[in-house]
Order: C-alpha cells, then sequence, then structure tokens
C-alpha cells in the first residue's frame, strides 16, 4: 500500500531543511569601536597597573612645550642678531639719505653754475654729467627704501616671536598649576604671576614700528641719551676709589657740592648718627646725586637678609647697597627726588625720574613713597608705591609665598613685581629661569631680560 500523497511532502520538507542547514554559509559580525584619545591636561589619580603615574601625562606635554618655547627663543635670539646687523644698516641708510639730501642740493647749485657758464652754445657734456648723478641718487635712494623696508619686516617678526614665547611661557605656567604631582595632598602655594617676557611697548601696533623707524626721531632719541650719559662704572683696575672728600663727613653730596666739591668719587657722608661711605655724582644732570644702589658686573650678592638691607653691604666704587636705615635718615630731612639710570647688553640707555622720593622708618618696615613719573624707561616702580620693604627672613609683600625667595633680592615687593633692581645679575641680558629673578625695569626690556648695569640717584628737590 502505498504512503498518501501529504506524507511524501513532509518528507520532502525535512529532506529540503536539513540541506538548508547544512550548505547554506553563516553570519559573521565585527564591532569597530572608537579610539579613546585625550587631550589637555589629564591628570591620574589612584595607582592601578597600567595608568601613567600623576606626572608622566602632564610631564610630557610640559616637557614638549619646553622644548617648543626653547626652539622659538633659539629664533628670537637669531632675529635679534639679524635685527641688530639692520640696526646697523639702517645708520647707514640715514646716513645715505643725509648724504642724498646734500647731494641733490649740490646738483642744484651745479645745474644752475654750469647753465650760468656753458650759455646758449654749450655742448651736451653737462647735461649728460647731471644725468649720470641724478642717476646714482635715484639708485642710492632706491637701495635705502628697499633696507628700511627689510629692517622693518623684521621688526614685525620679531614682534611676533616674542609674543608667541610670552603666550607660551604663560601656558607652561598653567600647566605646572593644574598637575603639580607629588605633593601627596598637601597645599600648595602657588608661584607668583609673571610680567609680560617682553615690554608692551615692542609688541605694540604698527605705528609704534613705524615711529621707530624714522630717522629724524632715532637722530633725535640718540642724542637725549647721550646727553643723559649714564652712570659709568668708577672701578679702576680692581682697585678701590679713594674718598675724594679733602673734609667732611658731609650731611649728603648735594652739602658736598655746594661747599665746592664738584668732583664725583667716594665721600664720608653722616645721615645720623654713624658715618658711611657713598659715591656722589657731582658731574650728572647739574650733580648733587648719592647714589643708593649701583649694579654693574655681579660682583655683589644681593640675595640677602633684612641686616644687610637695613645697615648696607658691597662697595660704593664698585656694586653695593647704601642701606634702608642711612636712605630713611637722608629723606627724612625734607623732599627728595629720585633718578633710575638703566642700560642694556646693547649700550642702550634709560632713565625713570620721579619728583618724590622718601622712606617710612623701620617701624614701617621702610615703606616706599613716591611722586610723579617722567622719562623715557616706562613706569615700573609707581606699582611699588606705598608698598613695605621685603627681604628673604623678613615677608612683607602682598603675595600668599614669599616674593623675596621667588626673586632672588630685596625690595619693595607687592605681588610681586614690575621691578627688581636687587635681583639676580644674569650675563647676556635673556636668561630663563622657573621665577622672574633678574636685574629687570619690565617696562624697558621686559622681565625675561637682566639688564647691564642699573643706578638709583637721589637729591634733594630743587624747588
Amino acid at each position: 500500500m502505498t504512503a498518501p500523497p501529504w506524507r511524501a511532502l513532509q518528507l520532502l520538507l525535512l529532506l529540503g531543511a536539513s540541506w538548508a542547514r547544512a550548505g547554506a554559509p553563516r553570519c559573521t559580525y565585527t564591532f569597530v569601536l572608537p579610539q579613546q584619545k585625550f587631550t589637555g591636561a589629564v591628570c591620574w589619580s589612584g595607582s592601578a597597573a597600567g595608568r601613567p603615574g600623576p606626572e608622566a601625562v602632564n610631564a610630557s606635554e610640559v616637557a614638549a612645550l619646553r622644548v617648543r618655547v626653547g626652539r622659538h627663543e633659539q629664533l628670537l635670539r637669531d632675529l635679534q642678531r639679524v635685527a641688530a646687523a639692520d640696526g646697523a644698516v639702517a645708520g647707514e641708510v640715514r646716513a645715505l639719505r643725509k648724504e642724498s639730501r646734500g647731494l641733490s642740493a649740490r646738483l642744484g647749485q651745479l645745474r644752475a653754475q654750469l647753465q650760468h657758464e656753458a650759455g646758449p652754445g654749450a655742448g651736451p657734456e653737462p647735461a649728460a654729467a647731471l644725468a649720470l648723478l641724478g642717476e646714482r641718487v635715484l639708485n642710492a635712494s632706491a637701495e635705502a627704501q628697499r633696507a628700511a623696508a627689510r629692517f622693518h619686516e623684521l621688526d614685525v617678526k620679531f614682534r611676533e616671536l616674542a609674543q608667541m614665547v610670552s603666550q607660551q611661557s604663560g601656558l607652561i605656567a598653567r600647566l605646572e598649576r593644574l598637575c603639580p604631582g607629588g605633593m601627596g595632598g598637601q597645599q600648595q602655594v602657588l608661584p607668583p604671576p609673571l610680567v609680560p617676557v617682553v615690554p608692551v611697548s615692542l609688541v605694540g601696533g604698527i605705528s609704534d614700528s613705524s615711529r621707530r623707524l624714522d630717522p629724524a626721531l632715532e637722530t633725535l632719541k640718540d642724542q637725549t641719551s647721550r646727553q643723559q650719559g649714564l652712570l659709568a662704572s668708577p672701578t679702576l683696575a680692581g682697585h678701590p676709589a679713594a674718598s675724594t672728600k679733602p673734609a667732611g663727613p658731609w650731611q649728603d653730596c648735594a652739602e658736598a657740592q655746594q661747599a665746592g666739591h664738584d668732583q664725583s668719587g667716594v665721600y664720608e657722608l653722616r645721615p645720623g648718627r654713624h658715618v658711611v661711605m657713598a659715591w656722589c655724582e657731582q658731574q650728572l644732570e647739574g650733580g648733587g646725586w648719592t647714589v643708593i644702589q649701583k649694579r654693574q658686573d655681579g660682583s655683589v650678592n644681593f640675595f640677602t637678609t633684612w641686616t644687610h638691607y637695613k645697615a648696607g653691604f658691597g662697595r660704593p666704587d664698585g656694586e653695593y647697597w647704601l642701606g634702608l636705615e642711612p636712605v630713611h635718615q637722608l629723606t627724612s630731612r625734607g623732599d627728595h627726588e629720585l633718578l633710575v639710570l638703566l642700560e642694556d647688553w646693547g649700550g642702550r640707555g634709560a632713565r625713570a625720574h620721579y619728583d618724590g622720593f622718601s622712606l617710612e622708618p623701620e617701624s614701617d618696615h621702610y615703606r616706599l613713597r613716591l611722586g610723579q613719573y617722567h622719562g623715557d624707561a616706562g613706569d615700573s616702580l609707581s606699582w611699588h608705591n606705598d608698598k613695605p620693604f621685603s627681604t628673604v627672613d623678613r615677608d612683607r609683600d602682598s603675595y600668599s609665598g614669599n616674593c623675596a625667595l621667588y626673586q632672588r633680592g630685596g625690595w619693595w615687593y607687592h605681588a610681586c613685581a614690575h621691578s627688581n633692581l636687587n635681583g639676580v645679575w644674569h650675563r647676556g641680558g635673556h636668561y630663563r629661569n622657573r621665577y622672574q629673578d633678574g636685574v629687570y625695569w619690565a617696562e624697558f626690556r621686559g622681565g625675561a631680560y637682566s639688564l647691564k648695569k642699573a643706578a638709583m640717584l637721589i637729591r634733594p628737590l630743587r624747588l
């Protein structure tokens, strides 16, 4: 008996399903996960295996940034050397312009003389000579314009790189504050804020650059600097200068000048109960100046204690600090003026004059009192007005840390400094350090430039 039709159909379906399961291809699935990437400052906590240490990520970022800053600073130094060379070219250009003007006037005179002497029947030789001279003048003028344009381009690049270095220095400081590392949960005192690496005048607008390129203004500025005459170093062959006083001691250098002693040198002064030795500057701007501070060769360590700053230290024929107490006694007798003389490593001088200067007594920590500013160095001392004097062992500043420790000197620190003439004398000008501890005047060459010479002079105010 045959199987029913529906049974045969069922068997065929079962055989088809089995064949499908055996021969059909299998499906596979692949999952692609996005790669994790970290940007910015990342600080890991904990000590699980495989995680970087608390300072590994940020240390690498800071190191990379420091390398970039180093390259930019090297490029900046190269541009400075090129700018110095082009500065000499600019001087030659100014001389060529002056010579060109004189030559043009002389050509006019020769043209008039030749026309008068040649008359109507003269040959073409005078006209050819005049044309040749005129062509030479035009060539010289074109060369002068090209040199001035190149100097302008280098000046623009220098300002851009200086601004970039300032920004990257600030970025490094922020990264170090975000990930101090290794503090063990202890509270850390933040480092002091930094003043600009270069003064605002060097990263200003194009109008400032054009003013500096004006030959007339440059000539006038050079004449003014020569007339001011920075205080020259009195040290001769390493031997101390002998006292120039024929009698004394004097109350101050102005009194010695009034007595007829107009030679600059070391004088004995008696501002109070004790006699002190001071350098009297009798030729500069009318004389009568008592030098209370002088830096010139780095021979004296100004990173010292309150006792030394109070009494004074160093040698008056070299680097020295007259002393807070003698200066207070001098300025307590009447109104005084202050003159600050500065010089960079390129021989460029600047001055800052204040029509009022005095120090309060030690009970008020020799607090600074200043008058109005005049000069071409920029006002980097008024920010310290009404501030007490601070040293590494007498912290009287307005900052949470010790500014005298950061700046490595003694000064009327605020939070912390726009000027630091008692800082570390770094040879060569530009220096790199964690903190700005050089001999700087922020408005003159910036906080990362240590000046070659600095002097502070006081004199009774002449009404």
